[in-house]
């Protein structure tokens, strides 16, 4: 970069010798020049050489910004050299924390900190993220709220008129140790000027993890269905949980517990529920690069009457819109009543499409 300074400074000079501007114009298009090769460089074992910005090193690989290519990820096993015009910061795999500017080759590094300069290689590098930052592993540990707004619309005129409207709410606060959901939704639908769905759900649920993949958790639901005549239903259980599959774009996690079921009916010909039961619970959770799948059931038999039971389930596949925010989903949705009202069916399966908002 000097010598392409020296360079063009030298022959621009030589062709404006006695003009003061050919010499000014000489030093605007040294320090462009520079600014425009000032980059990181990576260079790999099959003699590869990227030049952009180093973004991060994470999971054994590192991410290159380019310009021409996007980001590309090169495994961190066949990096040789890797350069950095700026400070970053690094964490070696023994826990040590560093910043500063990067520079190296053949495999070893020189980390030109402010306290001194620090000799590692790229092996020993754990992770890597812009300098004044926090380190991604504590960002990760931290508990903090998420929220998410959902709704889809859906309507027919014609031979038959229907307008269908739903929307929810969904707050978590998460970190390493536990989560804690709140959520509500509305379901309305109105086909040829009569109500084929009426139904309100709030609920809270909370989980903490106290040893490995092991767990507890409470929940509690409660709403009402108005076509299933149901006036208020709630639904309260503990106990324990075990993550079937914990992994970084994978989960599967199991409950087992405790409940106490109650639904109240307007019909005085259907016999409310009040009864304690058993809860148990299914989750799973799948992302993709660029897409995520999700399954949810619940099931809640009463110990009175075994045969009498509850059980809900929602799948749906999530892709993301231009926006990271902004997310769209197709699902289908079931909720099973062994003893539904009298003249109401019981299994009700709904579909949807549904566009949904994500926010910190």
């Amino acid at each position: 970069m000097d010598a392409l300074y020296l360079t063009t400074f030298s022959t621009v000079l030589t062709m404006n010798k006695h003009s003061t501007s050919g010499a000014l114009i000489a030093f605007f298009l040294a320090v462009i020049s520079a600014a425009q090769l000032s980059a990181d460089v990576v260079e790999t074992k099959d003699g590869a050489r990227l030049v952009g910005k180093v973004v991060k090193i994470d999971g054994g690989s590192v991410s290159v910004e380019t310009s021409y290519a996007g980001t590309i990820a090169v495994k961190q096993s066949e990096v040789t050299s890797l350069t950095t015009e700026a400070p970053v910061a690094i964490r070696l795999a023994s826990g040590t924390r560093i910043e500063g500017k990067i520079s190296g080759s053949a495999g070893n590094l020189n980390v030109a900190a402010s306290e001194g300069s620090v000799s590692t290689s790229v092996d020993k590098v754990a992770a890597s993220w812009p300098a004044g930052g926090k380190d991604p592993a504590i960002v990760a540990l931290e508990r903090g709220w998420s929220y998410e707004a959902s709704v889809d619309v859906a309507g027919k005129t014609g031979n038959r008129s229907q307008l269908g409207t739903a929307a929810g709410l969904r707050a978590t606060l998460a970190g390493a140790q536990d989560k804690l959901v709140f959520y509500t939704a509305y379901d309305r639908q109105v086909t040829d000027g009569t109500k084929s769905a009426d139904q309100f759900r709030a609920g809270a649920d909370y989980q903490s993890n106290f040893s490995g993949k092991y767990s507890w958790y409470l929940r509690n639901e409660g709403g009402f269905d108005r076509i299933k005549d149901i006036q208020f239903y709630d639904v309260a259980a503990f106990g324990i949980g075990y993550d079937i599959i914990k992994a970084a774009k994978q989960t599967l996690t199991g409950r087992v517990g405790l409940s106490f079921r109650n639904e109240n009916y307007r019909s005085p010909l259907t016999v409310d529920v009040n009864s304690a039961g058993m809860d148990f619970g299914l989750s799973h959770a799948m992302t993709f690069t660029n897409a995520a799948l999700v399954n949810r059931l619940t099931l809640v038999p009463s110990f009175a009457d075994t045969g009498n039971y509850r059980a809900t389930h929602e799948s749906f596949l999530e892709l993301p819109l231009a926006s990271t925010m902004w997310k769209l989903r197709f699902g289908v949705s079931n909720d099973y009543n062994s003893r539904p009202g009298r003249g109401v069916e019981k299994l009700d399966t709904g579909y949807f499409t549904r566009l949904a908002l994500n926010w910190k």
